[in-house]
């Protein structure tokens, strides 16, 4: 890839899901790929995602990632992609089963945490097998958040 191809993908891209961390308990994080048209990763690139209701299923032993809302390219004309349509993550065969033997258990759920585009211009998207919090682990989140900042205010 010459210089000024490299240039184009200097600009960082780093989407994330805000809600996640919030409301999910993370216990294990994989890096997958997209499998994205090409108005997809065009629109990627500009940063129109995304991932705040989105969530991961498998279906015939393949990783599937539904309700993430990618933003139909601007400059296509009558070729453009479904907005909210499923695409499908692309792990390798370990990592699957790995993932699709936790994910059986009851209480666990995958979710996304960010997109990104990596060096050699391809989108990645972070995954998270993760359990929902319960009310009060929210509430020692906030409580440890509000601590946090207050040490910060004290240190200037």
């Amino acid at each position: 890839m010459s210089k000024e191809k490299r240039n184009k993908f200097d600009k960082v891209i780093n989407i994330r899901n805000k809600k996640a961390s919030f409301e999910f308990e993370f216990i294990d994080t994989f890096t997958a790929g997209l499998m994205l048209s090409g108005t997809e990763i065009k629109s990627i690139r500009e940063g129109k995602v995304s991932l705040n209701e989105a969530y991961c299923y498998f279906k015939r032993g393949e990783l599937f990632i539904k309700q993430m809302h990618i933003a139909p390219y601007s400059m296509a004309s009558s070729y453009n992609h479904d907005a909210v349509r499923e695409r499908k993550l692309l792990l390798n065969k370990k990592e699957l089963e790995k993932l699709e033997s936790k994910f059986e258990e009851k209480g666990l759920s995958i979710i996304p945490v960010r997109i990104f585009i990596n060096d050699k211009g391809l989108a990645k998207m972070e995954i998270a097998l993760a359990r929902g919090k319960k009310l009060h682990d929210k509430r020692q989140d906030i409580k440890a958040k509000d601590v946090k900042r207050e040490l910060d205010r004290m240190k200037f």
